[in-house]
């Protein structure tokens, strides 16, 4: 890859990857230096990478990095305000964005990761099986029970709506 495409693929792919960590994360600081962390590990590597394989390799360098933090933070955190709001359901949304997002934090990393890149970023299940190191049947089964545990949280659209 040429500094040309390294880039390209900043400019191309930075949003994208950006939202999937500050999806899974919920943090715009950690997001924001999650993607720097990825990009700069691409540009270590940007002569090993073919260009047309760049996207694939900066959503899965970015998503083990996450793992990474995320690991990192749960050994060293404490239950703080952040974690505490996430503690408490409270039902009193003001729309339907906000619902999923409180939902979608209850769920366990791997099952948000896979349905953020299934339906947030519109991956196929091979590609967020590459991504995230599991089988397409892997992937598959946690996007089901993830869809399932955000039925059950939700429950019915009339509550909600």
């Amino acid at each position: 890859m040429t500094a040309a495409e390294y880039n390209k693929c900043v400019d191309v792919h930075a949003d994208g990857v950006y939202r999937f960590i500050l999806r899974n994360l919920g943090d715009e600081e950690r997001a924001r230096d999650i993607v720097q962390d990825s990009f700069f590990k691409m540009w270590e590597k940007a002569g090993e990478i073919a260009a047309e394989k760049a996207k694939s390799y900066l959503f899965t360098t970015a998503y083990h990095t996450m793992i990474d933090d995320i690991r990192r933070a749960s050994r060293t955190s404490r239950l703080d305000e952040s974690r505490i709001d996430i503690l408490h359901t409270d039902h009193g949304f003001s729309d339907l964005h906000e619902i999923i997002n409180q939902a979608l934090e209850t769920l366990p990393e791997i099952q948000k990761a896979v349905i953020t890149l299934r339906d947030y970023e519109g991956y196929s299940y091979d590609e967020i099986g590459t991504i995230t190191g599991l089988s397409a049947s892997q992937v598959k089964v946690y996007i089901y029970r993830g869809r399932v545990a955000l039925k059950n949280y939700i429950g019915s659209l009339d509550r909600v709506l």
